[in-house]
């Protein structure tokens, strides 16, 4: 997988509207690495300014949404559950396009868009807790969705007032997801969030293989999962709005990838997790790559994760029950 990764990398780094050799990026790593800078200024701008930013962000977006999905099916213990369960991508959606609308800088549409993921979330969980006679599990899931929801009608309301000359196809874009505007400083600015977010997902993978049993099971092996479930889905969490706010909503990453890996490796959440985020930041390459070559025009992500997600969900349906059971 970790080859795959390589492979993936080389060919997004000289595949494009300006394609490049294999020798012209090994002079542009090797004039770097040594310190050189008789590079041509336009194979120095299409690989430094250009393509290095995206492949940083699409090997950071999906191996995060990826780590994300795989965290969530095995808390919630469903198969059919993606990052945007807990209503973070509709709450990142809705605080960009508010930030559109209201003709925000490009960092503070970021900012707000983090801030309305994270607000998503605080909603669901305080909903949660108000309701305790309930199961826990459930009432989060469909607290998200009515969250979701919500955030839903606020994006279609922005939609209705924007002007449809400017913003209007800007937030539409936005909302398909998207590399095309990401720069290096974005790259930078998600990755300590990323870290954080990440960090307790992995420290922690060995019990989730305990936590996917079942509350009472993990418990009687000594998991504590009042705190760590929180923490794991808040982690979770935080990578997923993190990647909204920079590249808009790319779904079903987080579903279809933990799946492939679980083929690939078992379900032992140790070897699946960093299956899965190897496998996620691959498959957002790959598809990055069509994005700028299948058309004349660029196509959003969205778009192409959804024709491929789609046709695995509907065999996921058709052909996995017998395992979920």
């Amino acid at each position: 997988m970790a080859a795959a990764l390589v492979v993936a990398i080389v060919l997004s780094m000289i595949i494009g509207k300006y394609p490049l050799t294999a020798g012209e990026l090994a002079d542009a790593w090797l004039g770097w690495a040594w310190g050189h800078d008789q590079l041509d200024p336009t194979i120095a701008t299409v690989v430094w300014n250009v393509r290095f930013p995206r492949v940083v962000a699409a090997i950071l977006i999906g191996a995060s949404l990826a780590a994300a999905g795989a965290v969530f099916q095995a808390l919630f213990r469903n198969p059919l559950v993606a990052p945007d369960i807990l209503g973070v991508s509709a709450g990142s959606s809705l605080g960009a396009v508010l930030g559109i609308f209201l003709s925000l800088p490009v960092i503070a549409i970021q900012l707000t868009s983090f801030a309305g993921g994270l607000i998503a979330v605080l909603a669901v969980y305080a909903v949660g807790m108000a309701i305790r006679n309930r199961d826990p599990v459930l009432t989060l899931v469909l607290a998200g969705v009515a969250i979701g929801a919500l955030a839903g009608a606020g994006i279609s309301l922005i939609k209705i007032l924007a002007d449809p000359y400017d913003q209007l196809p800007a937030i539409t874009y936005w909302l398909l997801g998207s590399l095309t505007s990401v720069t290096r400083g974005d790259a930078l600015g998600i990755l300590p969030a990323i870290v954080i977010g990440l960090a307790p997902l992995i420290a922690f993978r060995w019990q989730v293989n305990l936590m996917s049993l079942g509350d009472e099971e993990a418990k009687a092996l000594g998991v504590e999962t009042r705190w760590l479930r929180p923490l794991l889905i808040a982690g979770a969490t935080l990578v997923t709005a993190a990647s909204v706010s920079i590249a808009g909503v790319i779904g079903w990453i987080g579903l279809v990838i933990p799946h492939i890996a679980r083929m690939l490796v078992g379900p032992d959440f140790r070897r699946l997790l960093p299956a899965s985020m190897l496998l996620g930041a691959s498959f957002l390459l790959c598809v990055d790559i069509l994005a700028r070559t299948v058309a004349r025009i660029e196509v959003p992500l969205g778009i192409l994760t959804a024709a491929i997600g789609a046709p695995f969900f509907l065999w996921l349906l058709a052909g996995g029950r017998r395992g979920w059971q």
